[in-house]
């Protein structure tokens, strides 16, 4: 199942669009207005922002090109990927700024933080094992087992992210407020299989997994 499940995934992320080369000295001073919520080199402060420094620039790409397209005023409902603190904020980027502010965002070091000692034997499991009672694949097929993703391939670097931003995006995910996995519909799919506890869980081992 997991192997499958990662060769779909991988010949998905190869041969999706190409995109403008991203110039990471370019992307620097275009992300100042980044800095208030996602702080100055990506390592945001509050747990609800997610920490970009060190992600993949291809899956940074992506979302920034999804969550303009989701948060423009004519949006579609079913468009991009909508984000209300986004709201405006990229509408006078083109592509290539939004290229320059991947490439910067993924030139630096994403800080870890701590799991909860409690959630971490279950987010351990989850992450490492997946349900095999229920088909839940192990996180780490796409996710590496260092949380560190698959950049080439698109698939986000977890390791250190805020918990209380996975638990979110999971939980979106799992309720169908977050839409842009793509047609295979895999995080959600995945994700509609988790319980608010296995949510927490797995989202506290991600924060604290380097």
């Amino acid at each position: 199942m997991n192997k499958v499940l990662v060769s779909l995934l991988l010949t998905l992320g190869i041969t999706g669009m190409a995109h403008a080369a991203g110039d990471a000295e370019a992307g620097k001073n275009k992300a100042a207005v980044c800095g208030a919520c996602h702080g100055p080199d990506g390592n945001s402060v509050a747990p609800n922002f997610p920490k970009l420094a060190g992600q993949g620039e291809r899956y940074l790409l992506k979302q920034l090109k999804d969550i303009k397209a989701g948060t423009a005023p004519d949006a579609k409902p079913e468009q991009g990927r909508k984000v209300l603190e986004m709201t405006g904020i990229l509408a006078n980027f083109n592509d290539q700024d939004l290229a320059d502010l991947a490439a910067y965002f993924a030139s630096q070091k994403m800080g870890v933080g701590a799991a909860d000692p409690a959630l971490v034997k279950r987010g351990e499991a989850l992450f490492r094992g997946g349900n095999l009672a229920d088909g839940t694949p192990a996180c780490t097929g796409c996710h590496s087992p260092n949380g560190a993703g698959n950049a080439a391939a698109g698939f986000p670097h977890l390791g250190g992210q805020h918990a209380q931003y996975v638990t979110k995006q999971l939980t979106d995910f799992r309720e169908g407020n977050r839409t842009n996995d793509g047609d295979s519909m895999v995080m959600r799919t995945i994700a509609a299989k988790l319980s608010n506890k296995d949510i927490a869980a797995v989202s506290s081992y991600i924060q604290g997994l380097h």
